[in-house]
């Protein structure tokens, strides 16, 4: 409006030359002087009357130059607002802490410590708009201020706004359509992850020192692994959500985000109000092989960096595997009704019998919460059939577990902003899979920077048991020094070389050794026509030891005693195609014992010796199969594919690789292009018509 108003105030003259510039070419030629503006003045007078649509095309080229000046300045304010705080603040204020205590008392735990919140959190005299301005307009201002937020001012720390967050805390990229989509200062061009997006940021950009926000589904340890910083969502139900717009009561938890371990050390310990003093306990890490096989990040890349960093420090125990996938199955049985595939007589009543198992086992947990000294104190008298339920429910025992769960926080980087059309289904699944773990057991859990991959922040997160808050704490304070000076060591050096993480190195080097050792007694073998498949299990173990036992001497005794072949071809390096052939069967044998980690070291010889079959790629893809290693069976497959692209039985062991990544509709493609190939092959057909239903 001031430009218009500018504009109103000139002269023809200076208007033409604001538009077109002194000594320019302008609507009505080039007017370098006034005389020639008189001159042309009488055709202007007789041209504008008589076309009054000039005056229109005046209008609409001043009004496009007024909007496009408008637009500009309104990029360059909101540029220069990004930069100013990211984006990350919905309302900034300030909420000064409560006053320090006389000496010689301490210092409050968090002094000169500043914090934000999310927009889902009450503060006296704020509309909580969780994220959305309907939200905002249809509800008052809150007449109290959050529990956890009156916590932190009464330790010390200085409240310094409300941040951005998903609309009701309902998404997990941190795009928001009302307030804007707050800037990941770690990757510009990517999303911050969601919904604690605008904590999160205003954390990365060390607009505060720490924040806090709610963990439904991953809220807060997502956005905390895009942003590269500290997450920690403590156990469910510890920490008061009073003055906390709920997103899902049974999910909920209020957390905290930091970027210094010590701040967020000394902010959980605020926020569960632990006991500083706890006996310290010995550390078990346990890595979740089969979960890093979702990651980008590589699991031999995890295992060094960990054994490293717990080497320097005591009270740990060597890092040990699992299977979690396969744990969970095992000993969650009630789960087993979910994810089988019962007739239709017993679907129905297989799923009321899993419900009717997690429902009776919540209610022992929660009776013996409630009610465990006073029964135990009281004794009470009860009729047979409530006794023994209640004190079974009593003397229900939960060890005290030290152990420590370290998987990847999440499966992909994140991805580019505005890309939602994009983001596949799959993308959410594998996000679901990996942050699930922490929000359906209740345990505790902290995302911590793991580095950069492919130019993206990465991280991992340590997982304890429901409880165990101060433990797991503590063990990140603890090992977090170390874990980053590896993280910087490793960063600079070449890629580490690929270990089965299903089996210990030294034991696969063994049967390296053997498997080279064993070569000439299999050709032996072979071509006495001894039937290798029936004594395979009794010779596996002796061959090393035979096979060393074959010396020139023997050599030599063969050959005279008129065994030339067998001498020669007992004496024939590894590089002949027999004992290339001696490999391969010996890699078939292991796989029908399934012995996966021989099979594997087996089908690897072979591969060396000859790298342009594809059998052998194919065979040890199942074998990684059987071992939970499906990034290495994908890479074998695409491998056997393109040295034959008519091999089916690749693309059927290939699609089931991607299947179990969660890559569903490239999955999809592999099978279809299995039944192109052999339209009467089952289990592609059976795999195809499963993933349509998935996608679908």
């Amino acid at each position: 409006m001031a430009l218009l108003r500018r504009f109103g105030n000139l002269t023809l003259k200076q208007s033409i030359q604001s538009v077109a510039g002194r000594n320019n070419i302008g609507l009505f030629g080039e007017l370098e002087n006034q005389s020639e503006l008189k001159i042309q003045m009488p055709k202007l007078s007789k041209l504008i009357p008589s076309n009054p649509k000039v005056w229109v095309v005046i209008g609409v080229g001043l009004a496009g130059v007024l909007i496009l000046a408008e637009v500009q300045r309104r990029r360059i304010r909101a540029k220069n607002s990004v930069k100013e705080d990211f984006g990350a603040f919905i309302h900034r204020f300030e909420l000064l802490p409560f006053p320090q205590p006389p000496p010689p008392a301490a210092r409050l735990p968090l002094s000169g410590l500043t914090f934000a919140i999310n927009d889902n959190i009450d503060v006296k005299g704020y509309v909580t708009g969780h994220g959305s301005i309907d939200w905002k307009r249809t509800h008052e201002a809150a007449e109290k201020t959050a529990v956890v937020v009156t916590t932190m001012l009464r330790n010390g720390a200085t409240c310094l706004g409300k941040t951005v967050m998903d609309e009701l805390g309902f998404g997990v990229l941190g795009e928001n359509k009302s307030y804007g989509t707050p800037t990941n200062p770690q990757n510009p061009s990517h999303i911050p992850g969601g919904s604690s997006s605008g904590s999160a940021v205003a954390v990365a950009a060390q607009i505060v020192d720490f924040a806090l926000g709610t963990d439904t589904i991953g809220c807060i340890r997502l956005p905390a692994s895009f942003c590269g910083i500290l997450g920690f969502r403590p156990s469910h139900g510890i920490v008061s959500a009073i003055g906390v717009s709920p997103n899902s009561q049974s999910l909920d938890t209020v957390g905290c985000l930091a970027s210094d371990p010590s701040v967020l050390h000394r902010v959980g310990h605020v926020l569960l109000q632990l006991n500083p003093l706890e006996p310290k306990r010995t550390r078990r890490i346990i890595i979740a092989d089969d979960l890093f096989q979702l990651s980008k990040i590589p699991l031999q890349r995890t295992v060094h960096i960990v054994s490293k960093a717990i080497e320097k420090l005591s009270g740990y125990q060597t890092p040990k595997h699992v299977n979690l996938g396969q744990y969970i199955a095992s000993n969650v049985l009630s789960l087993k009704s979910f994810h089988e595939e019962p007739t239709n007589q017993q679907s129905g009543m297989s799923i009321l019998k899993a419900l009717s198992s997690v429902m009776l086992l919540l209610q022992r947990y929660e009776f013996k919460t409630n009610h465990e000294e006073w029964i135990k104190s009281v004794k009470p008298k009860l009729g047979p059939d409530v006794s023994n339920r209640v004190w079974a429910a009593i003397n229900t025992t939960q060890e005290n577990d030290d152990g420590i769960l370290v998987i990847p926080t999440v499966a992909d980087p994140p991805p580019k902003l505005n890309s939602r059309k994009s983001i596949s289904s799959e993308f959410h699944d594998r996000i679901y899979a990996l942050l699930s773990i922490a929000t359906m057991s209740g345990g505790c859990q902290v995302t911590i920077p793991f580095g950069r991959h492919d130019d993206s922040p990465i991280s991992v997160s340590f997982i304890a048991s429901h409880g165990t808050d101060k433990f797991l704490l503590d063990t990140v304070l603890d090992i977090y020094p170390s874990l980053q000076e590896e993280i910087s060591v490793i960063s600079s050096s070449p890629p580490l070389p690929y270990t089965n993480g299903n089996m210990d190195a030294a034991e696969l080097l063994k049967e390296k050794g053997l498997c080279l050792l064993s070569f000439r007694l299999v050709i032996l073998m072979a071509v006495l026509k001894l039937r290798f498949e029936a004594l395979v299990n009794d010779l596996t173990c002796v061959m090393g030891e035979l096979a060393m036992r074959t010396s020139p001497r023997r050599t030599e005794a063969l050959r005279r005693s008129g065994g030339t072949r067998l001498a020669n071809i007992a004496c024939l390096g590894v590089e002949n195609p027999v004992v290339i052939e001696g490999c391969w069967i010996f890699g078939n044998a292991a796989y029908k014992g399934k012995q996966w980690n021989k099979a594997v070291s087996y089908y690897t010889e072979a591969i060396k010796l000859n790298e342009t079959n594809p059998t052998y790629y194919c065979n040890r893809a199942a074998a990684y199969l059987e071992l939970g290693c499906f990034q290495q069976a994908e890479e074998d497959c695409t491998k056997a594919i393109s040295l034959d692209k008519k091999n089916v039985k690749a693309y059927l062991r290939r699609g089931t690789a991607k299947e179990s990544l969660l890559f569903y509709r490239e999955a999809l493609q592999d099978f279809k292009y299995a039944l192109v190939l052999e339209p009467q092959n089952k289990a592609a057909s059976l795999a195809e018509k499963r993933l349509r239903k998935l996608i679908s």
